[in-house]
């Protein structure tokens, strides 16, 4: 999708934030450093990717309206900052820690993540303020919720994740339970 983006969008620079600890999310913070670690490894080697460690420099749960506000101040941002997110995130935004404020500050850029796509269910989004362009990229379901699970199964898991990813959840034994 970050490939999409540059291609498609004309961003230069993609920057990954891994959640220290996810809000909406019960995930053990023990799992946070190898999701840095994983992501990390899998955009290792696109030179318009990179990452960043700001929402680990918290202690606490990862509010994006926060990492956002701190991005302005760090990068020195004119203009609105382009958020990728997922039609299923995007559809919970209202649900988000300070959601009318985080509107103001980003462009998402919003990925089909159904076949049954209707666009006019959005149209509540513009009406509520939300800054939003849909990716047209080709619908591919994958999860990382299903990709766990076929970890689990003991599934194969070729072409789903690049290689340093699958060799590092099989060397810590990730996802396994």
């Amino acid at each position: 999708m970050a490939e999409y983006v540059i291609k498609h969008f004309g961003i230069p620079k993609i920057l990954f934030i891994p959640a220290f600890v996810p809000p909406m999310k019960d995930t053990p913070k023990e799992l946070a450093n190898h999701r840095y670690k994983m992501t990390e490894l899998a955009i290792k080697n696109n030179p318009h990717f990179e990452i960043s460690d700001i929402e680990f420099r918290h202690s606490g749960k990862s509010y994006t309206y926060l990492t956002i506000k701190e991005l302005y101040e760090i990068y020195q941002i004119d203009g609105k900052i382009n958020f990728i997110i997922g039609t299923d995130a995007f559809e919970g935004l209202d649900r988000w820690y300070e959601s009318e404020k985080l509107r103001k500050l980003v462009r998402f850029i919003v990925f089909v993540r159904k076949n049954d796509f209707d666009i006019t269910k959005y149209d509540n989004m513009k009406t509520k303020g939300y800054d939003f362009k849909f990716a047209r990229m080709q619908f591919n379901d994958i999860s990382s919720t299903g990709i766990r699970n076929m970890i689990k199964n003991n599934q194969d898991l070729s072409g789903l994740l690049p290689e340093e990813v699958e060799r590092y959840i099989k060397e810590n034994g990730l996802y396994k339970d």
